[in-house]
């Protein structure tokens, strides 16, 4: 490095030299601070998947392992049916930030058998479903609403607390994979 006579540094290189280190230093820290972020992004969606399969009495948490890396869940683990497995995945699904679902369980039962399974399990399917859509939506209060689903009429029962989270609910179950009525015993906290 040039020097001054004196035996310093001169002033340009060392200024030089600080900016570099300053904008080096701040890149760094920006890209780790990102992947901070993404690392507890992750870990919120995998707390997330965890406790919505744990709710769902439909499927037994314990043999379903989750993972997630940049938004991707991976499902690992044995489940019963080919219902079950897909079921995971359409409640894994659901969860913001999700980008895409890797479902890799395997199912104990023969394909014989679980090829058979008959309207009741898809409508245990579509009443699981439904029930934990209402109970992640907040505008919703989906712990008083009661769902039961036969041959692919849904019906709500229980109590909301307005008119509109009524009709969102009633939407809810209308737009739901394989309902085709919905039947609407609701009532509004207040009217009764």
């Amino acid at each position: 490095m040039k020097t001054t006579p004196q035996g310093r540094f001169h002033p340009l290189f060392v200024s030089l030299g600080l900016a570099l280190a300053l904008s080096t230093s701040s890149a760094v820290a920006d890209s780790g601070n990102n992947q901070w972020q993404d690392e507890a992004k992750d870990a919120w969606i995998d707390g997330k998947a965890e406790s919505m399969l744990m709710v769902n009495t439909n499927l037994n948490n314990f043999d379903i392992n989750t993972d997630v890396e940049q938004g991707v869940v991976i499902l690992t683990g044995k489940v019963d049916t080919e219902l079950d497995k897909s079921l995971a995945s359409g409640l894994v699904r659901q969860i913001d930030g999700v980008s895409k679902v890797e479902n890799e369980l395997t199912v104990s039962q023969p394909a014989s058998q679980s090829a058979d399974l008959g309207q009741a399990v898809v409508d245990t399917k579509v009443s699981a479903a439904l029930k934990t859509s209402l109970l992640l939506n907040p505008d919703i209060s989906g712990t008083n609403i009661d769902v039961s689903v036969d041959d692919g009429v849904a019906t709500l029962s229980g109590e909301v607390k307005s008119d509109a989270a009524r009709d969102l609910a009633v939407l809810m179950a209308e737009n739901a994979q394989d309902v085709e009525r919905v039947i609407d015993e609701l009532d509004v906290q207040g009217n009764a």
